[in-house]
């Protein structure tokens, strides 16, 4: 996963820039490269951003994890409970679970993803998030089937209708590689887990995202390991309790298309930002939340979905244009600091 100095500067606040520095990687530059023909098409300095002691990282999910399982009490934390019903009276919120205990709490913060079955329970409604029409298929490949590109930047290739990431991991000269691409899925499908589970349903998948590769790119896909696919799902709307005392954070609340990298970022942002609310003795507390979450969200959103649609533009002439414009901008300071800085630059 990508840490924009917006989420690093917080981790580094329960002592994430001494984290151990073989399981995770600051890059230099963002390179962006032709899907067809691997051409350098323009780069963009990300570490203009970064601070003496926040900077842009690179790690696995499984790293983070075992960071914050480090910091935050896990001893504390119980899984594989199920809620079943929640009651609210008094201002105070009854849990009850699928094993018929129950708990009562003064706050209930839902942050159970994009698939918050919390979430349905609580609006006493089925609320499912909407297939964003494109698949992601991930792998970890070793810095020698990369030798041309840049180890110490973010590569992104753009194509019609798809594109390529790929960027160092800091883990035994790792590198994730993830793969967007557009595909048309029924319900059926879009409902069976182990459809994606199929190692032939993902090497078809692969295979028609391939006819866009150029040979350089195909053959990574030979050295993958830890190969997955899964569906694309973001949020069409946001659900704002009536309760004054209930949050959603993360994806639970809105989840935005991957193009943008800040999923991981926003949510820890959101959890951020509760923290310091909850924090302070104001009986606003319910509103100030969701009206600077929701107004940040949406403008990521909106830029999230401006960067997929730049990315996989497939006429050849806005293709030319795209790129003379990308050339311009990723030099350009004004634009940056508001299209970039507006995110990265949270306070």
């Amino acid at each position: 996963m990508q840490l924009s100095v917006n989420s690093a500067s917080i981790l580094n606040e329960i002592g994430f820039k001494n984290f151990k520095n073989n399981n995770k990687f600051n890059p230099k530059k963002i390179d962006f490269y032709s899907l067809k023909n691997n051409n350098k098409i323009c780069d963009l300095d990300i570490t203009q951003f970064n601070s003496e002691d926040v900077q842009y990282t690179t790690l696995k999910r499984s790293s983070l994890i075992e960071f914050l399982k480090e910091k935050l009490l896990s001893d504390s934390i119980q899984f594989n409970k199920k809620i079943e019903k929640i009651n609210y009276a008094n201002s105070r919120i009854e849990i009850i679970l699928k094993d018929n205990s129950s708990e009562t709490f003064d706050y209930l913060v839902i942050s159970d993803g994009v698939f918050s079955s919390t979430k349905s329970t609580l609006f006493n409604k089925d609320i499912k998030p909407k297939y964003f029409g494109a698949l992601a298929i991930r792998g970890v490949t070793k810095k020698e089937n990369l030798k041309f590109l840049s180890e110490n930047n973010i590569a992104v290739f753009l194509g019609p209708n798809i594109h390529l990431i790929a960027y160092p991991v800091g883990i035994e000269n790792q590198f994730n590689l993830v793969v967007i691409t557009r595909s048309k899925l029924d319900q059926n499908n879009l409902n069976n887990h182990s459809f994606f589970e199929n190692k032939n349903n993902i090497k078809n998948f692969l295979e028609k995202s391939s006819i866009q590769l150029n040979d350089n790119l195909k053959n990574l896909f030979n050295n993958v390991q830890d190969l997955k696919c899964f569906p694309i799902f973001i949020s069409d709307k946001t659900h704002q309790p009536n309760q004054k005392n209930i949050f959603f954070l993360g994806d639970a609340l809105f989840a935005i298309p991957p193009t943008f990298a800040q999923g991981a970022s926003q949510s820890i942002e959101s959890a951020h930002e509760l923290f310091k609310i909850l924090d302070e003795d104001n009986s606003d507390n319910f509103n100030k939340y969701y009206s600077n979450r929701i107004a940040r969200t949406k403008m990521i959103n909106r830029r999230s979905k401006l960067n997929y649609f730049i990315f996989h533009i497939s006429n050849p002439i806005l293709v030319l244009i795209r790129n003379i414009v990308l050339k311009i901008v990723v030099n350009n300071k004004k634009f940056l600091n508001k299209y970039l800085g507006q995110i990265y630059s949270y306070k």
